[in-house]
């Protein structure tokens, strides 16, 4: 698989990520079954096969499990740290955590701290390549992020370090108050979630959105060079497997996708995956299925080229007119 290099880092990583959400079963199950753990198994060996060297984990997913089953597949399989990038995320916290509590968002330095030292211990390994804030906190206190961030870079438990889910308005506050580089921003984005990517184009036009030609997230990651990646970039399988039920922008789009998956002779999941990767930023997508059989067929995005005329169709499709 091809790579990028990300801005102001050592990591080379593939274009595709592997997203490992799901490798721990169901969330309210507190153990993880042979069966999780078997699948588990083969999507890491799968994805490892077809080329993925990135893998993304959070400290929440599947309550911790997710990385827990990563980090024994690891060691069971004799999988070398060094030939991948590990990369992990922190902030959110769960309902009655502790008992009578909401769920909130916290990047108090305690909590950052506290996060990274239960992942590295879950995932077995004594640092992790990348860090991520997981989403905005509203009652973020950039000095204590700040605090956090020097403390895990220099006792080498973290060596980058970036954000999820944030606004250009956030990582600028953040940036002025961290002395290390954040060098990926993680966002919601597929050919049914591209609002990040049309904004520019509808912006200034009568029936643009209220949101358009005002966040320029994509333009401040791209002068920032910050790497950004694509969570859900399969919209949920909706481009591949539309539901019955799903709105007819929904089948337009997954339409569009399967006739040029076929006039291509390439898998559906390419064909969505490379509408992201054809844009300039660049954009990482993150799958995260765990049929190998998916896997597979999102490897294939790497090997696909769209034109302009393209890509420009496929977007028509899922916004059902014509750009302005």
């Amino acid at each position: 698989m091809q790579t990028y290099r990300i801005p102001r880092t050592e990591l080379t990583v593939s274009r595709i990520a592997y997203g490992c959400m799901h490798l721990g079963g169901p969330w309210e199950v507190p153990t993880i079954s042979p069966e999780v753990k078997r699948r588990a198994t083969e999507a890491i060996l799968t994805a490892l096969e077809a080329g993925f060297t990135l893998f993304d984990h959070a400290d929440i997913y599947s309550r911790g499990k997710s990385e827990r089953v990563f980090g024994e597949i690891l060691r069971e399989r004799a999988i070398r740290r060094e030939a991948i990038i590990l990369q992990t995320k922190c902030g959110i916290r769960f309902k009655d955590d502790p008992p009578g509590a909401p769920q909130r968002y916290d990047f108090s330095y305690e909590h950052i701290v506290r996060s990274v030292e239960g992942s590295l211990q879950r995932l077995g390994t004594d640092y992790v390549d990348v860090l991520l804030l997981h989403r905005p906190d509203a009652l973020m206190e950039p000095e204590e992020v700040a605090r956090a961030f020097d403390v895990l870079h220099r006792s080498g438990k973290v060596r980058y370090f970036g954000v999820s889910n944030h606004t250009a308005a956030q990582m600028a506050l953040l940036m002025r108050y961290v002395d290390q580089p954040l060098v990926v921003n993680q966002l919601e984005l597929s050919l049914l979630h591209a609002h990040l990517i049309e904004e520019g184009i509808v912006a200034n036009h009568n029936a643009a959105p209220a949101h358009a030609g005002v966040t320029g997230l994509l333009d401040f990651c791209r002068l920032h060079d910050v790497l950004v990646q694509a969570w859900s970039p399969l919209a949920k399988g909706h481009l591949i497997e539309p539901p019955a039920e799903a709105e007819s922008r929904t089948l337009r789009a997954a339409e569009a996708v399967a006739e040029l998956a076929e006039a291509k002779q390439v898998s559906r999941e390419a064909i969505a995956l490379a509408w992201l990767l054809r844009h300039p930023a660049p954009i990482q997508p993150i799958i995260g299925t765990l049929s190998p059989e998916r896997i597979r067929a999102c490897a294939q995005a790497d090997t696909v080229s769209l034109s302009r005329e393209e890509w420009y169709a496929l977007l028509t499709a899922a916004r059902g007119e014509r750009v302005p």
